[in-house]
């Protein structure tokens, strides 16, 4: 699929276009039993794992095109498609197809004294505008979980990962004719115009909730300008914290899998707090590692005294996301310090402590104010897939509505359903 370049009336018609068919489509998907549903899941999976050349041929487009701007290393790992991958966009697919079907669950309910039987049952949120950078898998990810959770969807993909996330969305289509549903239940758009992002911000009659998952540049540009309620997904600016008491091995393990597995991907430790009790004693075993590993360590005074390869940190190290082999490292007076620095430089998405004290691993777990907080496991897992919700749209760091991983369940709104006998209010 080629990008079509739009001037702003034609692309404001395209754009209510795709919003008209959303908003019927969604009220189709609200009510498509599971069944039918799952039907659209399994097909697009394997339509994807069909479809693989024509997907890898696609992503080489994609590939080339970032090369020839000079795209960043870590950036081209986050594009990049190969077999595996596009096997794991697959089984993701299926994976939330074996999900339990949110719609129409109870959450709650309970009898009135006057004979009222009242029920709050969960439904789907409507039609979801999903705008991200990068990541073709993203595509499945969110036409998946908004199919499952029965909502419409129109995503609108990076310019650099276009002709992807274009031959996955023929795929995710395919799935959805293949089990009777409306094809415009999953539409992706259609051009690389910067516009219409802003269009999408605007369109109050057609989408129900924005979803921006990219960098702070896309998030702040998000927030400000849409008129449509927002579940943020902010930068992954986040921490292992070595305590006085940790595992000296298991420690070990942790910060160069939370660093190393893959430094792109949100979940990423960017800094490491190592209790001054125990510094001495893991320090330098941890930096070798890291550096070893190809890393980039980055330390405050007391960090570079282990090891003369740590270059001197910087005030702005505490607050940057770096998605690349980099790591600052600080020495800290104990845990409430560690907790500090925290809950001041990090972004709220994930951190993880390392220790065999329960008192300090519960301390941590309460104190720090983030969407995921962990004891002795690496942050690698703030992955919606690793918590059992087949995928995820991305980690939000907000407050409101959901925190953490927004998986199907995460897409939905609630009602009340009453149930009287002729009751009338005195």
């Amino acid at each position: 699929m080629t990008a079509v370049k739009h001037t702003v009336d034609p692309l404001l018609g395209e754009m209510s276009r795709l919003g008209a068919d959303a908003r019927a489509a969604a009220a189709v998907l609200a009510q498509a039993p599971t069944e039918r549903k799952n039907q659209a899941l399994l097909a697009a999976a394997a339509a994807i794992r069909d479809q693989s050349a024509t997907i890898l041929e696609a992503n080489a487009r994609d590939i080339a095109n970032a090369e020839a701007r000079g795209t960043a290393a870590s950036l081209m790992d986050r594009l990049k498609l190969n077999l595996a991958r596009i096997e794991g966009i697959a089984k993701g697919l299926e994976d939330v197809a074996a999900l339990p079907d949110p719609i129409g669950a109870t959450i709650a309910e309970w009898d009135r004294p006057n004979g009222l039987r009242i029920a709050r049952v969960r439904v789907p949120l409507g039609v979801i505008g999903i705008v991200y950078e990068s990541r073709p898998n993203v595509t499945a990810d969110a036409g998946g979980l908004c199919l499952k959770s029965g909502n419409a969807c129109i995503l609108r993909g990076g310019s650099d990962s276009f002709e992807s996330s274009s031959a996955i969305t023929a795929c995710m289509r395919d799935g959805l004719a293949a089990a009777g549903l409306p094809e415009a239940a999953i539409q992706l758009v259609p051009t690389t115009d910067r516009a219409a992002v802003g269009i999408m911000l605007t369109m109050t009659d057609d989408i129900d909730v924005i979803i921006p998952r990219g960098g702070k540049s896309l998030i702040q540009r998000v927030a400000a300008e849409s008129r449509i309620p927002v579940i943020k997904h902010l930068d992954g600016i986040c921490h292992v914290h070595i305590d006085a008491a940790a595992d000296p091995r298991k420690a070990r393990d942790i910060v160069l899998n939370a660093k190393m597995r893959r430094t792109s991907v949100c979940g990423a430790a960017e800094t490491l707090l190592v209790d001054r009790a125990i510094a001495e004693a893991i320090l330098p075993a941890v930096i070798g590692d890291l550096i070893e590993a190809g890393c980039e360590v980055r330390g405050d005074e007391a960090t570079r005294r282990f090891d003369a390869r740590v270059k001197p940190a910087t005030a702005a190290d505490w607050d940057t996301e770096y998605l690349d082999a980099i790591i600052s490292v600080r020495v800290v007076d104990g845990l409430d310090a560690a907790i500090d620095h925290i809950n001041r430089h990090g972004s709220h998405h994930t951190d993880s402590v390392v220790t065999e004290d329960a008192a300090t691993a519960e301390a941590f777990l309460n104190k720090v104010d983030s969407a995921i907080v962990l004891w002795n496991a690496s942050t690698q897992f703030a992955d919606g897939g690793e918590f059992g919700m087949g995928a995820e749209i991305g980690i939000s760091t907000g407050k409101l509505h959901a925190r953490g991983p927004v998986g199907a369940e995460q897409l939905t709104s609630y009602k009340y359903q009453v149930r009287g006998t002729g009751q009338t209010r005195p």
